[in-house]
């Protein structure tokens, strides 16, 4: 989902993250804020934290494969809060998505099982 608004009017923006949030679906962000939409991140997890848990894992990629990538992964209620470019895509997990190590994982119908602190995929 774009967060800009240049073509897709905010309504539409504003639709299309309700609908991914109440269908429990991952969601990846691009154009999440620029100068003149600093706040638009910001209202994007507003959005999304009416259907979803605070807790739930998100990541950050900025730069991809350029120079200086960078990832971090948080949650949604840190997210709202969080400064992003134009070179930044977006990541919110769904309901199942969980931190792994250094990864946001989003199982696909595995049974998950717990392994001395760490999960590992069945199946």
């Amino acid at each position: 989902i774009s967060l800009s608004d240049l073509l897709t009017p905010a309504e539409e923006i504003q639709k299309r993250l309700r609908g991914a949030a109440i269908g429990d679906f991952v969601v990846c962000i691009y154009n999440p804020s620029s100068r003149k939409r600093k706040d638009y991140l910001k209202k994007a997890c507003a959005i999304l934290l009416e259907y979803r848990n605070p807790d739930t894992v998100c990541g950050l990629v900025s730069q991809i494969g350029r120079q200086g990538q960078r990832m971090e992964i948080l949650t949604l209620n840190q997210l709202k809060d969080r400064e992003t470019d134009m070179f930044t895509t977006v990541f919110i997990g769904n309901s199942r998505t969980r931190k792994i190590g250094k990864y946001m994982v989003t199982p696909r119908g595995y049974r998950l099982t717990k392994m001395s602190g760490e999960e590992e995929r069945q199946g």
